[in-house]
């Protein structure tokens, strides 16, 4: 019975991670049918208090999904739903990347701190946020998902604030990449030599990560 208990709690520390990675949305389906690998230098379950910690080069592989971070915590409420912290890890930052369902592309990821809320099913990338899908690309310092409306929110400044009312400069970061299909704009001929030329859509924004 002891052993079933243990089984399930970290079964559910495995699904939250899952939850700080890719939005479901996106994610790789055939995924979740792949075993999970999950490797750290300390795991404690403190079943009273529905607590699991999991500390030291903390590294999630399921399919084409993997989670680095140094400190993962999940913990449960009395509803039994999960909350799930990703900690810091190389460089500071807790990394994730998954392949995109359908896609020969990937979503990669990084924040100081990921948090998944399995009761608001909302996702939040905190300080130095970075998330790549494919080619297009967001850079922040608060980046927020809601899986239940599929909705982004990306700010220049910590929790959700923005750079300006914490007196400091910094903006929100997106490249869009233009996509290559039958409703993509079709390519013009070159202009004359005498022509203006036209003006292009930059394809690379060069500036550091904003810091703290």
């Amino acid at each position: 019975m002891e052993r079933s208990s243990r089984a399930a709690a970290l079964s559910g520390v495995v699904l939250t991670a899952l939850a700080l990675a890719a939005p479901a949305a996106f994610a790789e389906k055939a995924d979740k049918d792949k075993p999970v690998n999950l490797e750290a230098d300390r795991i404690t379950v403190d079943d009273a208090q529905k607590v699991h910690i999991l500390e030291g080069n903390v590294q999630l592989v399921r399919g084409t999904l993997v989670i680095r971070t140094d400190k993962l915590v999940v913990t449960q409420d009395a509803d039994g739903y999960q909350r799930g912290v990703a900690y810091g890890g190389a460089g500071g930052l807790a990394h994730f990347r998954q392949k995109r369902e359908g896609k020969d592309e990937y979503v990669d990821g990084e924040a100081e701190r990921l948090e998944h809320d399995a009761k608001t099913d909302i996702t939040q990338l905190f300080n130095r946020a970075y998330v790549k899908s494919g080619q297009d690309e967001v850079r922040g310092q608060y980046i927020q998902y809601n899986g239940d409306t599929e909705n982004y929110v990306v700010t220049s400044g910590p929790n959700g604030t923005t750079a300006a009312s914490k007196g400091k400069p910094g903006r929100v970061h997106v490249i869009i990449q233009p996509r290559n299909g039958p409703d993509a704009p079709k390519a013009q001929p070159a202009p004359a030599a005498n022509a203006t030329a036209p003006l292009r859509s930059a394809t690379e924004i060069a500036h550091p990560r904003q810091e703290e």
